[in-house]
């Protein structure tokens, strides 16, 4: 019998055949990464706190932008621990790894900001926009009207990612831009798709 979770990335998932169920978070979980492995988005837990931190610790300043994320142990724990004490927070895994983070704060504002940060091993594979794309679901289902984040200007990569799923830039100050995303259909819609009308979709 296995010991695997229910909420584990499974290889024998087909999202060709996934319609969902009314029991399903906001977007499914479930994805296939850049390279073919079965990955999965799902919401923070208290004991992948270790694990997030651990990641994070690996990161070097040429990740950092914008003082983010904190580049000594103590640092990241604390920051993470403001995080999720304040927000809510998804992580990706790849296979059992714990490869990806967002957190969105405040919790309870209309308009929240986050920050959104991929292994530097685990980049250009897709994981950073499914990331986003969780974010716009779980943000509708949760009441946001829009999602705000400064980035700075000279991170084309992060830019044209946010700009792909929609973002436009609505301010810039010096060396950063504050972008914006209100959550308004079609993008809503598409997002929250089951799995098997996105596929029939990008298949057609």
């Amino acid at each position: 019998m296995s010991t695997r979770r229910k909420t584990d990335s499974c290889s024998s998932w087909d999202n060709a055949e996934c319609e969902g169920t009314p029991h399903c978070p906001p977007r499914c979980p479930r994805f296939t990464d850049g390279r073919g492995v079965p990955s999965l988005v799902r919401p923070y837990r208290a004991t992948d706190f270790e694990a997030l931190a651990a990641m994070y610790e690996e990161f070097d300043e040429s990740v950092s932008t914008m003082g983010l994320p904190p580049l000594t142990r103590s640092r990241i724990e604390d920051w993470l621990a403001t995080l999720t004490a304040d927000g809510w927070n998804l992580v990706a895994l790849s296979g059992d790894r714990l490869v990806g983070h967002l957190a969105v704060t405040p919790a309870s504002a209309v308009e929240p900001e986050f920050v959104v940060f991929v292994h530097t091993d685990f980049q250009n594979r897709g994981i950073g926009t499914e990331l986003l794309e969780q974010l716009v679901a779980y943000a509708d289902a949760g009441g946001h009207e829009s999602l705000r984040l400064t980035v700075a200007i000279d991170n084309r990569r992060a830019i044209t990612v946010y700009e792909n799923v929609g973002f436009e830039t609505i301010d810039r100050s010096g060396l950063s831009a504050e972008m914006c995303l209100p959550l308004e259909s079609p993008l809503v819609d598409r997002v929250r798709q089951p799995p098997a009308d996105r596929y029939r979709r990008s298949h057609s």
